[in-house]
Parts: structure tokens; C-alpha cells; sequence
């Protein structure tokens, strides 16, 4: 019988390609996420039944044992960038990770990937971060020869940062960022899996790997890189941190005020301590090299999806070679 990954958080962002992957490696793969019925589109990733979505809570021992029963390799890619309700950065990143690594262990389950986040500090002021770094503590404390995996900020098609920002260029001549000085390193998203599948393999050594692109740009230099594979002209404007602090603080307020119902998917504050740090890879930390794998440039990638916010999304070359026509 073929082997057994569990994926908790298996159909999210990261999640998928690593499904995908595994999958195609020829595991059988149980994507644990809380809404089942939302992630049927893992399905087709591989043969009939090889792939299959199942309920869990991360919150709750027994759900997490449950769907790891069997499994050869777990993978969490678990992890939320706001809080709402329950969910929040102590009970999934920092609990949620400590309890699927104590799960695996006394399950006897020799291989572990956690994905985590460049940034990732105990000491940081910032809740994202810190949670991050005791997520790690919680893992390692349990299955000390885990691969845990700390990306730069990830693009791929299904992105909350290339797609967000192009999407606000529709909305006027005016591109506001926080933090326009701060430095990234952004990593495509299929060539993060691939780590996750050499570690859930068995074929990466144990320890931390930070992972980012080819490139480092500030956050001024990615929003002209994606204002120009769309085809618009904006004036990126340079929020300053007090104004954005004010801003933050108004909308986590009315979050706070609404008992949630007004989710803050803006501007946090917590957000805003984070984008006063660079995220790029540290220096001397292991990285993709050590997993031979080549990461992608942002040029290669970028057009295959942001295409749709050119101004005539698909028909945009199109329409540029006709007016070369007509001239």
C-alpha cells in the first residue's frame, strides 16, 4: 500500500501545492481542514480516492490525532496573517503546532514539516511573529528532526499580495503601501512545496531553512515590477507609519466594537510592527540551495496571473497590436 501524508491545512494557499505534489509523488494524501466540503477541489489532484479532505479542528486533540491516524509524514501549513474569533495567534500558531508535533510523536510518525515564517521571533513585539517562533519551539521541542520551512512573503496565482495591490489599482491614480522602504524576498509558491515534499520525503536534512526568491526588492520596487507586467500607471504613495498606525488602530477598534462582525482584512496593528522589519533570508541560514532546488524569478511568474487586471485583462496584447496596425 502506498504511503500516507496528512496535510493539515491542506487546501489552503501553500497547502494545495503541496497536496498536488505529494500526489503526484504517488502518497496517498488526507487534507485536514475544517470545512471539508470547501475543498473538494483536491480531489482531482490525483487518482480516485487517493486524495481526500477530511474534518479537523487544530484547537482539538482528538480531531488532530484522528485525521494523522496511519499517516507516514504530517505537514501543517496551518497558520492565519488576522485574527477572528478563536482563531486566533496563540491558539493556532503557537498550540496548534505544538499539538499536531506531540500528536505525531506518540502516533510514531517519523517525518514532520512545519511551515513557518521568516521573521519568526520570540523576542518580537509583534503577536504574528512571536507565535510563529513558539509554534517552532512547540515542534521541535516534540519531533526534533523536523523540517521547518520559513518563507519570505509567497506569490502564486491564488495570492493576497500581488492580487490585492493590483486589485486596489482599479480603484484610482493612487497606490498607498505602509512600509514602502522595507525590504522582501518573495518566493513563489510551487517552489516552497517542492521543499515541503523533499522534507516529507525524507530527502532534506532536519532543521530550519529559510526560503526567498532569486530577488530582494523594497516594497516601492514590487509595486512598480507589478504595475508594469499590468500595464498601469500609478503614483505609488509612501504612507507614513504614524499616519498608518492611526489607521490601524481605527480599524482594529471597529472590529473590537463589532464583536467581529467587521473583520479587520485592512490593516492591523500587528501587521503594521511587522512591516517595519525586512523579511528576507538571513544571512548564513540554510535555503534552497541546500535543497537544490532553483527558485523561480518574479518575471517568470507574475504575467501568468495578473494578466486579469490589465486594463484589457486577456485581450490587452491584442489590442496593442492593433493600434500598431493602425499606425
Amino acid at each position: 500500500m502506498s504511503k500516507l501524508v496528512t496535510i493539515y491545512g491542506g487546501s489552503g494557499f501553500v497547502g494545495r501545492y503541496i497536496a498536488r505534489r505529494m500526489a503526484g509523488e504517488g502518497w496517498r494524501v488526507r487534507v485536514a481542514v475544517r470545512r471539508p466540503n470547501e475543498a473538494m477541489f483536491v480531489k482531482p489532484y490525483g487518482a480516485v480516492g487517493q486524495v481526500e479532505p477530511v474534518l479537523c479542528n487544530i484547537r482539538d486533540d482528538a480531531s488532530v490525532a484522528l485525521a494523522m491516524q496511519g499517516a507516514d509524514a504530517v505537514v501543517n501549513c496551518v497558520g492565519v496573517l488576522n485574527e477572528l474569533g478563536r482563531n486566533d495567534f496563540e491558539a493556532v500558531q503557537a498550540e496548534g503546532a505544538g499539538r499536531i508535533a506531540r500528536l505525531a510523536a506518540e502516533q510514531g510518525i517519523g517525518r514532520m514539516v512545519h511551515i513557518s515564517a521568516i521573521g519568526a521571533d520570540a523576542g518580537a513585539d509583534s503577536q504574528y511573529a512571536r507565535t510563529k517562533a513558539e509554534g517552532e519551539a512547540g515542534v521541535l521541542q516534540h519531533m526534533p528532526d523536523a523540517v521547518i520551512l520559513r518563507p519570505s512573503v509567497i506569490f502564486g496565482t491564488e495570492d493576497q499580495f500581488f492580487n490585492r495591490f493590483a486589485g486596489m489599482t482599479r480603484m484610482g491614480p493612487f497606490l498607498p503601501v505602509v512600509g514602502s522602504a522595507t525590504r522582501f524576498q518573495p518566493v513563489y509558491v510551487d517552489d516552497v512545496a517542492k521543499a515541503a515534499v523533499k522534507g516529507a520525503l525524507g530527502e532534506a536534512e532536519s532543521g530550519v531553512y529559510e526560503l526567498g526568491g532569486p530577488e530582494v526588492k523594497s516594497f516601492r520596487e514590487l509595486m512598480a515590477q507589478m504595475l508594469d507586467v499590468i500595464h498601469r500607471r500609478r503614483i505609488v504613495i509612501a504612507m507614513p507609519f504614524w499616519v498608518a498606525r492611526i489607521m490601524a488602530s481605527v480599524l482594529d477598534l471597529a472590529k473590537y466594537l463589532s464583536l467581529q462582525l467587521f473583520p479587520n482584512n485592512i490593516l492591523t496593528r500587528d501587521q503594521l510592527k511587522n512591516l517595519r522589519r525586512d523579511n528576507v533570508v538571513g544571512e548564513g541560514a540554510k535555503g534552497f540551495a541546500d535543497l537544490g532546488i532553483e527558485p523561480a524569478t518574479l518575471e517568470s511568474i507574475l504575467p501568468d496571473y495578473l494578466w486579469k487586471f490589465r486594463p484589457a485583462g486577456q485581450y490587452n496584447e491584442m489590442q496593442s497590436s492593433a493600434k500598431n496596425l493602425n499606425m
